[in-house]
Formats: C-alpha cells, sequence, structure tokens
C-alpha cells in the first residue's frame, strides 16, 4: 500500500500541488469487484483545499488516472454502518450516497480517521459522523497535545507556523547584519546562541536588581490587607442594621405575591362567570318562543329561528374542562334538553297538519285541470313550506328521528297526492290521443286491426301482400277506404266535407300527437324540477349548484364547536344526502314512469310512426335535463323512457323490413311501383321534417341504411320473382323513383345510396331498351352479321360483294322486305308493347322510347357504314332514311 501511495502521490498529485494524506483501496457496494482508491488529499498552496479523489487503474495500461473528485465541504455524512463490530462497508454522503466496501477494516477505520481529523482542522465540525466508533475518533486526538493530521508530512504542516510580519523584518535584519548566514547556516546557529546566552544572563541580572522594589511591593500589600480587615468589619456592622430591613420588606413582598394571586384568581372567575353567561344563558323571549311561538304566522316563524339558532348555540358551546360538573350548568343544559324536545314536538305536529291539510287541499283543486292538459303547480305550498327551512334543519341537527319522521310524513302524502295528479294527468292526455285517432281517421284507433285486415284483402286483390310501411300510412288509408263499403262511404264523406286527403289527415294526426306529446313532458319537467329543488332546499340536503340557480343555502346559525359522533358524521356526507333526494323523488313520483311508459306505448298502437315524434321530443328532453344536473331524478327517469322509446323506434324499422321481406306480387298484373319504394319515400319525408336540427339524428341515419339495404334487396327480389313485367322494367322504375326521392330529400348519409339507385336505374334502361328493340331489321341484320364473320375470316370489305350469298343483288333483295311502312308499323307495335309494361305513376314511356330510337338509328348508321365500306359505289341505300325514322317515331308518340 506504500508503494501505490507513493507512486500516485508521485503520478497524480505532486503534478496537481496536491498532497495524499490517506488512502483506502475500495469497491462499489453490490456490484461486480472493480477496485479503485479513494484518497483524502490536501493543497500545497494557501488556502487549503481539501478532497476527497477518486482514482482508478487504467485498463489500457499499469498507470492510474484520476477519474473524480469531491469538495470535503460538499460531504455532509460519513456513516461507518457499525460502531461495534468490524465491517468494511461505509457511505459518503455528498450530492447523493456513494456506499463503498474496503478491502480490509483497518483500511476503512484508517481513512475515516483521516476525515475526522481534516473535518476538525478545516471544516470546523461541518461533517456528521453516524456509527462510528468513539474510541476510533478519541484516538485521533491524543490529551495535552494539538490536533494533526495522520502522516509525518501532516505532522510537519501542524508545527508550522506562518510568520508575521515583524519577525519577517527582524529576520531579514539579522541575515543582513551576518553576511554569511546564507553561506555558513552553522556559523550564524553559533552565533545566534551565543547571543542568546547573553540575553538570558540580562535576563538574570535583571531579576536580581529588582529584589528591592519586590520588597516594596509586598509591604504595600500587607498594608492593603489591613484595610481591607477595616472595610469587612464596617460591612458586618451595616449588614446587621439592615436584616431587620429585609425581613419586614420580605413580608411585605409576600403579602404583595398573595393579593396578586387573589386578583387573578377573581379574574379567571369572572371570565368563567362571563362566559357561561354569555354562552348559556337563553332569553326569556327565546325561550316564550320555543315553548308558546306562533308557528302559523311568519313573525311568529322567525322568532322561533332566532330561539331555535339561539337554543342551539347554547346546547352546542365547548364547555372547559370542569364546567359539566357546576349544578347551575347542569341545570341550564336540563332546560335546554327540555326546550329542545317541547320546540321539536310542536314544530313536528305542525309540519304534520300542515302536510295532512295542504294534501287535502290539492285534491279538491284536481278536478279544474281534467278539462285542460295540465298539471296542478305546487309552487305556493313549496312557498308556504320554505318559511319552515331553517327549523327543518335545526330539527335535522337535534332530532335526526323527528327529521326523518317528518320526511316520511311528507313523503307519504305527497306521493298520493302526485299518484292522483299524475294519474289523472295522464289519464287525459290518452283521451285526447284516442280523441284525435277518431276525429282524424274515423275512430281508426278503435278498428285499427280491422283496418289492417281490410288493408291486407285489398292488396292481395291487387299485387298479392303489400309491403307498406307503417299500417297508419296513406296508402293504408287510401286502400282502408277502398276495403269496406261503409266505412268507405264515411270516411269518403269525412274527405269530402274537409277537402283534405288521406295522408293529410295521417299528418294532421301525427302533428296533433307531437303536440300532446310535447305538452305532457313540458308540464311533467317544471315539476319534477321544482319538487325536487324544493326537497334539497326544505330538508336541507346537498344538490347540484344549477339546480338552485347559482344560490348556496348556508345556515345562520352559530356552527357546532364539538365534534359530531360517528353516527352524526355519516348523515352529513353529501352523498348520503344525495341518495336520499333520490330515494324520496323516486318514492313520491314513483307513477311517472309507468305512465310514461304507458302512454308511449298507446301513441306507438295509434301509429308506428308516432315512434319518430317520441325519440326526437324525448332526446330534447333528455338532453335538456342533463344539462340542468345530470344526476336529477328527472333526468334519470326520462333517460330510461327514451330507452322504451329508441326500442319501440328499432321496432318500428325492424317491423317495415320485415314487411318488405313478407311482400308478394301478383301474377296476373304489372308490378309498377313497388308500395314499400313509396312507403320509404313517405317516411322518409316526414322523418326529415320530425329530425330537422334533432339530437338523435344519427339513429335516423342508421335507419335509413338498414331501411334502404332492404328496398334495394327486396326489389332486385320482387323484380326477379315478377311474371306479367320484365324484370328491367321493374328494376327500372322502383330504383328511378328511388333516385328522384334521394336526390329531393339531399340525405347525406344515403349519398352511396344515391349515386348506386342512379346506376342501377340506368343500366337496366338500357337493357330493357336493348331487349325490347332487338333486331328491328331482322334479316337485314343476319345479312350484314354475314359480312361481319367474312370480314373477320380475312376477307377484305371491298371483296365482300364478290362473295355469292352476299353479292349486291342478294342486299337488294334483302332492304326490299324493309319498306317504310314495314318499318313503321313494326315500330308501333314495339310502342304498345312497351305501354303495356311501364307504370304511369313514374311517367318513364317517353324516356325508353326516346331511347329507343337512339338505339335504332344507331343501328341505321351502322347499316350504312357497312353498305359503304363493303359495297362502294353500287348505289345502294335503305328505303327509309333517318329522317324518316325520326317521323315515324314522332307520330307514334303523338298518336298514342
Amino acid at each position: 500500500m506504500t508503494a501505490i501511495k507513493h507512486a500516485l502521490q508521485r503520478d497524480i498529485f505532486t503534478p496537481n500541488d496536491e498532497r495524499l494524506l490517506s488512502i483506502v483501496n475500495v469497491c462499489k457496494a453490490g456490484k461486480k469487484k472493480k477496485n479503485c482508491f479513494l484518497c483524502a488529499t490536501v493543497t500545497t498552496e494557501r488556502p487549503v483545499q481539501v478532497r476527497v479523489v477518486k482514482v482508478k487503474k487504467s485498463d489500457k495500461g499499469d498507470f492510474y488516472k484520476r477519474q473524480m473528485a469531491w469538495e470535503l465541504r460538499d460531504l455532509a455524512e460519513v456513516d461507518a454502518k457499525d460502531a461495534s463490530k468490524e465491517n468494511p462497508e461505509f457511505d459518503l454522503h455528498f450530492e447523493k450516497v456513494y456506499r463503498w466496501v474496503a478491502s480490509s477494516t483497518a483500511e476503512k477505520n484508517s481513512f475515516i480517521s483521516c476525515i475526522w481529523k481534516l473535518n476538525q482542522r478545516y471544516l470546523r465540525k461541518k461533517v456528521e459522523f453516524v456509527n462510528v466508533s468513539s474510541q476510533l475518533l478519541e484516538e485521533s486526538v491524543p490529551s495535552g497535545e494539538s490536533q494533526s493530521v495522520a502522516g509525518g508530512d501532516e505532522d510537519a504542516l501542524d508545527d508550522y507556523q506562518e510568520l508575521n510580519a515583524r519577525e519577517e523584518q527582524d529576520i531579514e535584519g539579522m541575515m543582513e547584519v551576518c553576511e554569511y548566514a546564507i553561506s555558513n547556516a552553522e556559523a550564524f546557529a553559533e552565533k545566534l546562541s551565543k547571543e542568546l546566552q547573553v540575553l538570558d544572563g540580562a535576563n538574570i541580572h535583571s531579576i536580581m536588581a529588582s529584589e528591592k522594589q519586590v520588597n516594596i511591593l509586598m509591604q504595600l500589600l500587607d498594608e492593603a490587607l489591613s484595610e481591607v480587615d477595616t472595610i469587612e468589619g464596617k460591612m458586618s456592622s451595616y449588614e446587621e442594621m439592615l436584616q431587620s430591613v429585609k425581613e419586614q420588606m420580605d413580608q411585605i413582598s409576600q403579602s404583595n405575591r398573595l393579593i396578586q394571586i387573589s386578583n387573578t384568581n377573581n379574574g379567571k372567575l369572572l371570565d368563567e362567570i362571563q362566559f357561561l353567561v354569555n354562552y348559556m344563558d337563553l332569553s326569556k323571549g327565546h325561550i316564550r318562543a320555543l315553548q308558546e311561538g306562533d308557528l302559523s304566522s311568519s313573525k311568529g316563524i322567525e322568532a322561533c329561528i332566532n330561539a331555535s339558532e339561539a337554543l342551539l348555540q347554547c346546547m352546542n358551546v365547548a364547555l372547559r374542562p370542569g364546567h359539566e360538573k357546576l349544578m347551575s350548568v347542569k341545570q341550564q343544559q336540563h332546560l335546554f334538553t327540555e326546550l329542545r324536545d317541547t320546540f321539536s314536538r310542536r314544530l313536528t305536529n305542525h309540519l304534520n297538519n300542515v302536510f295532512v291539510h295542504q294534501g287535502h287541499d290539492q285534491s279538491s283543486v284536481l278536478s279544474q285541470h281534467m278539462a285542460e292538459l295540465t298539471l296542478p303547480k305546487h309552487s305556493p305550498l313549496h312557498r308556504d313550506l320554505l318559511h319552515y327551512a331553517k327549523l327543518m334543519e335545526w330539527l335535522k341537527n337535534t332530532q335526526r328521528e323527528k327529521y326523518e319522521g317528518l320526511s316520511r310524513t311528507y313523503v307519504d302524502y305527497m306521493t298520493r297526492l302526485y299518484e292522483r295528479e299524475i294519474k289523472d294527468f295522464f289519464e287525459v292526455a290518452k283521451i285526447k290521443m284516442a280523441g284525435t285517432a277518431k276525429e282524424g281517421k274515423g275512430n281508426k284507433f278503435a278498428t285499427l286491426p280491422r283496418k289492417e285486415s281490410a288493408f291486407k284483402q285489398e292488396t292481395e286483390s291487387l299485387h298479392g301482400s303489400s309491403g307498406k310501411l307503417t299500417g297508419s300510412t296513406s296508402s293504408l288509408n287510401k286502400l282502408a277506404v277502398q276495403g269496406s263499403s261503409s266505412r268507405r262511404s264515411q270516411s269518403s264523406s269525412l274527405l269530402d266535407m274537409g277537402n283534405m286527403s288521406a295522408s293529410d289527415l295521417d299528418v294532421a294526426d301525427r302533428t296533433k300527437f307531437d303536440k300532446i306529446f310535447e305538452q305532457v313532458l313540458s308540464e311533467l319537467e317544471p315539476l319534477c324540477l321544482a319538487e325536487q329543488d324544493f326537497i334539497s332546499k326544505f330538508f336541507k340536503l346537498q344538490q347540484h349548484p344549477t339546480l338552485a340557480q347559482g344560490e348556496v343555502e348556508e345556515s345562520d346559525g352559530v356552527v357546532p364547536s364539538r365534534q359530531p359522533t360517528p353516527g352524526e358524521y355519516r348523515h352529513f356526507i353529501s352523498s348520503t344526502e344525495k341518495d336520499m333526494v333520490r330515494l324520496m323523488m323516486n318514492k313520491v313520483f314513483q307513477s311517472i314512469e309507468t305512465e310514461l311508459n304507458s302512454l308511449i306505448t298507446l301513441g306507438d298502437k295509434i301509429d308506428t310512426f308516432h315512434s319518430l315524434y317520441m325519440l326526437v321530443k324525448m332526446s330534447h328532453h333528455v338532453w335538456t335535463a342533463e344539462n340542468v344536473d345530470p344526476t336529477s331524478y328527472l333526468s334519470t327517469t326520462l333517460g330510461n323512457v327514451l330507452v322504451t322509446v329508441k326500442r319501440n323506434f328499432d321496432k318500428c324499422i325492424s317491423g317495415q323490413i320485415r314487411q318488405m321481406e313478407e311482400v308478394k306480387i301478383s301474377k296476373k298484373s304489372k308490378v309498377g311501383i313497388l308500395p314499400f319504394v313509396a312507403g320509404f319515400e313517405e317516411f322518409a319525408e316526414l322523418a326529415e321534417t320530425i329530425f330537422r336540427n334533432a339530437e338523435r339524428r344519427g339513429d335516423l341515419d342508421k335507419a335509413y341504411v338498414k331501411l334502404i339495404r332492404a328496398v334495394f334487396m327486396n326489389v332486385e327480389k320482387v323484380a326477379n320473382e315478377s311474371q306479367k313485367t320484365p324484370r328491367d322494367v321493374v328494376m327500372m322504375e322502383n330504383f328511378h323513383h328511388i333516385f328522384s326521392t334521394l336526390s329531393h330529400l339531399k340525405i347525406s348519409c344515403l349519398e352511396t345510396e344515391r349515386r348506386e339507385a342512379k346506376h342501377k336505374y340506368t343500366d337496366h334502361l338500357q337493357s330493357y331498351v336493348i331487349n325490347s328493340l332487338g333486331q328491328p331489321l331482322e334479316k337485314l341484320n343476319h345479312f350484314f352479321e354475314g359480312v361481319e364473320a367474312r370480314v373477320a375470316q380475312g376477307v377484305r370489305e371491298d371483296e365482300v360483294s364478290y362473295q355469292l350469298a352476299f353479292n349486291k343483288q342478294e342486299l337488294r333483295k334483302v332492304i326490299k322486305e324493309y319498306p317504310g311502312k314495314e318499318v313503321k308499323k313494326g315500330l308501333d307495335n314495339l310502342y304498345k308493347k312497351v305501354d303495356k309494361h311501364l307504370c304511369e305513376e313514374e311517367s318513364l314511356l317517353q324516356v325508353v322510347w326516346h331511347s329507343m330510337q337512339d338505339e335504332f338509328i344507331r343501328q341505321y348508321k351502322h347499316f350504312e357504314g357497312l353498305i359503304g365500306r363493303c359495297y362502294p359505289g353500287s348505289g345502294i341505300t335503305m328505303e327509309f332514311t333517318i329522317g324518316d325514322m325520326l317521323e315515324y317515331f314522332s307520330s307514334i308518340a303523338q298518336s298514342h
């Protein structure tokens, strides 16, 4: 280790003007054994800087390199791990903790001892040493000797004392007198020794000469001692005289102390009495208000509120230790308890009477609202009861059982009251809905199954079984009017009298239903919100801030200074209070959800399209309620009902799709526009009107996609099954109708289907034109097919006329068979055939006829081109021209 220390001093620290004092061979704790050295060094220049340097052997050779250095002043703590046992581990706490394991405990102790000495000398005990043996530290500082640093070099450093300026000047002057001081140090030292002996002798002579002065000084001291004895005698006599005065002063001081203690005790007693009088004294007016106060007048209620708050303050005052043992305090507490019980009993009885009386009064008002679709307002009741809100809060804080009993009483009476009101309200709504159906449809609701049967029989006589989208559409009304003779005459008379179509009646009835349903929701919404707001305020239960319209209700009473018991504390948790509001609202309005579902079921039975209106209205009201308070009873209830409405809407869509799949067509009549295609148009027009700016537009878009895909699929199905009408005609007419409907309504989610419908319509129009037109000049067409076959076999076009079967004579013979008169006759028969295939509703006859004209002209030009190329210069032409053909098509169209 000595050789390593010498090498480190020479190679690393001497070039940096540093002196190595201690070294320890270490490795990091818990990692691979990569050894290094921790060195304690000091600089040779002033001011001295003390460092801990980490030195590591280089991987490329046998030399050492300086890896890291820490200033000793940055060292906060040295932890030796164990002061009683030998343990080579230790920690150095710089900016972070460095954990080391020394090669031996002796090296660790030597290094820590060196750090301790450097700390004592240069840092003034700044570093903290933990788990270091006190014996190790004591050995570092021998008794009676100055502190030193381990190592011979540092011992010399401790003995060295810096010369001051005067000493430097004296030495320089002495060396100038002795010029040989530097060249001959021994002579200079011998001279200094002689001079020192001379000075010692002079000192001895000086001491011997001063013996006389010493004797004189001793004589003076003896005289001074005698004077001191004289003064001490006088002081003793003075002390005896003052002793009696001291005793008197002690007695006076004792009396003053007792008087002060008495005054202090009297002051404390006065404070205690004032505290009890101020906080435990209830005025006679408050006592009278609690015992006899009028709870039916606003003035009496205000007096009772003030008295109850004063009583609560007195009961909840924080008594100091020992107060509860005082008889007067016990009497006051007993009085307060009696007053609390008396007043809570009076308050409970009065409010019970108010609840019962108000329930009977409201029952008499119900008959006034039977004729109108309105709910009775309870704002007067709420306004009157809110005067007791602070008293309810007092009851809640003092008599929890009575408070909960009043809550149950209120809920019981209001449940019966609201149940009657809501039941009567929904009965009126149902009557108005049923009345609307009777007025608009000739008692449609009562005869709906019979009308659907008539509709089925009528449509089976026409097309088999209809696939109309709803049982209450315009086609249903029209077919039902045609189905039953007696009902037909009645409905016809209604239509004639009102000058209104069946579709107009549907729209009017649905509009009336929409208004009735909106009126129902508009009446329920403020009723529920007002009741929940009242319950929260009256029973002092926490609620959402928006329900209270930004108002925060605070008690004007004194906050109890005592800590509530665990049982009381549970009642003040906000979540529990919100649960209590929800439970009370569920009990009070337990019939609302049932009645709403019943009303929705009735509306759906009257007309399945009503589910569209109900979905829009219910979604809007749910959205409004959630914006007010997402956790309110109204929001939760309407959300549950919205699920039912959405389910009915999905059921309506599924029913329409099922009807499409079950549709059958007649084998004896042409198909035309399929009923479910027209029904989809009616559904889309109605839905676009209903869902304009609605929140649930996404539900409608999903329904659109389902319906239109079902329409596409079933149109192709019907077209494939059709025997009377060609498949291309069925596809062309119905997809043209679908394309027109989607183009007119501009439904963004069905843009792909609109383009698909146009594509299908165009393809089937072209297919029908080609198949119907066929080969109007059949023999001529066969002739030129043979010409084209020869050309395809390699015969040149101008040499085709030399073929025996395709010479000019044969061509003239074929052309003569198709004079203009025969062509016109064939086209006239074709027009009649097309007219028989197409339906009148879609008006596609002229479109098809024009397409056939274009196709015929295209074939004519094709024949003319072949004649020009294969029979050049022959002068052979057709018996009719393009102008003749245009005149044929035009005259045929005009004649029909």
